[in-house]
Formats: C-alpha cells, structure tokens, sequence
C-alpha cells in the first residue's frame, strides 16, 4: 500500500508494506492493552484514616443516661463528624501485566487500524543536525499541523528529541518503547524511516522475545 511521506519540505507518496502489522484489528485486545496502560499510571496513594488513626481523644464524650442525647463511646465514631471512615479508599497498587504475545497483536491492531485510515506518515530528518524548534514547526506544518501526533524515531536522535519536544501535543518515542496506547491516542503518526520496519519486527509473529520497558507496561 501507499502512505504519505515527508522529505525536504516536500508531501509525497512512498510504497510500504503492511502485512506485517495484518489488516484485522482485534477491538478486544486492543482495549485490553488501553486499560492495562492506564492502570499503570495510577499513583493508587488515596487513603482515608479510620477511627483507629483519626487523632482524638477515647474519653467517652458525655455520660451514658439522663442526656436525651444517643449513647456514644468516643469522638472518633464513624457516624461522628470528623471520625474515621468505614471501607474508605486504601494505597493500593492497580498494575498489572499482560502477556507479551498479546500486547504484540494490540500494538499490531493499533498500527493497522492507522494504516488503514491513512494517518501514518513516513519521513526523514535528516537535516537535525542541530536542535530546532523552528524547523520541526515547519515539518508539522507541512504535514497539515495534526493536532495530535506521535513521532516514532529508529533511536533516541537528542537533535531530534530536543527540537519537537516543547510542542505538548507531540509524543516522541523509538521503535523499541512504542505501545498501542500511544498509537491509538497520538493522532497522526509520524515515523522516521525504517521506524516502522523495526516495530514490525518486533511484533511481528517470531518478533524478538525481548520487549522493551515502556513506561506504561511495567514487566
């Protein structure tokens, strides 16, 4: 198939081959890696005191009869105001793991869903060979200023990483820390060349065993 490309200014066309990445995009697996991703981020460090850790004195408020008032053994009850909660929220931590086969066919899924929409970009950066701001505006502006995107690089280019990352809706990542939540919500996709070439085969069916630490797929 046919996706656009980007080299010196100019939008054109390039052949690419997409049936590494498969034509079905299995919603399920798909959805499974989205939640996964967002869990992992979870600080999970709510808590709430219970009588037990609420500060307060265990000297029963007033005397048990004779007050008109309901009998209460201490300020810290929970039907007290500012006394401890029942099965309040605890620091707990929500991460949890999927096999490494299945986040292979989401990150799959999410780039053949891209590919289909026609919403990949490959292009060449070449001319970094200094940091700057200006020159990746002018790129984004050429590919149509894309409200969201993401831009997969071979390996970490410091020229490259430092011209594009002050734009807040731009996420950088290489080909070895690419994960389907950063496809599905990146917008556009904007690949330096051979970048994808790396994540097919890394996913593909006998990609390599080894999957790389993202930050939102702890191992």
């Amino acid at each position: 198939m046919k996706v656009k490309s980007y080299k010196s200014g100019s939008v054109g066309q390039v052949e690419f081959d997409e049936k590494p990445f498969g034509e079905k995009v299995l919603y399920r697996t798909l959805k499974d890696a989205v939640v996964m991703f967002q869990a992992n981020q979870r600080q999970g460090t709510v808590k709430t005191k219970t009588r037990g850790e609420v500060t307060g004195t265990g000297k029963k408020p007033y005397k048990q009869k004779h007050t008109g008032r309901a009998r209460a053994g201490d300020v810290k009850s929970p039907i007290w105001r500012g006394g401890g909660t029942v099965f309040g929220p605890r620091p707990r931590d929500y991460s949890y793991h999927m096999p490494v086969k299945a986040r292979r066919v989401a990150l799959r899924s999410a780039l053949a869903g891209k590919l289909a929409d026609g919403e990949v970009v490959v292009v060449e950066l070449g001319e970094f060979s200094a940091p700057s701001a200006k020159a990746a505006r002018k790129v984004l502006a050429d590919l149509g200023s894309p409200r969201r995107a993401v831009l997969v690089l071979n390996d970490r280019n410091e020229n490259v990483w430092k011209s594009f990352r002050n734009f807040p809706l731009v996420n950088i990542r290489t080909a070895a820390e690419l994960c389907a939540h950063d496809v599905i919500a990146g917008g556009l996709i904007i690949a330096e060349g051979g970048a994808l070439e790396a994540v097919a085969e890394r996913v593909g069916p006998k990609g390599t065993k080894k999957v790389a630490k993202h930050h939102g797929e702890q191992q």
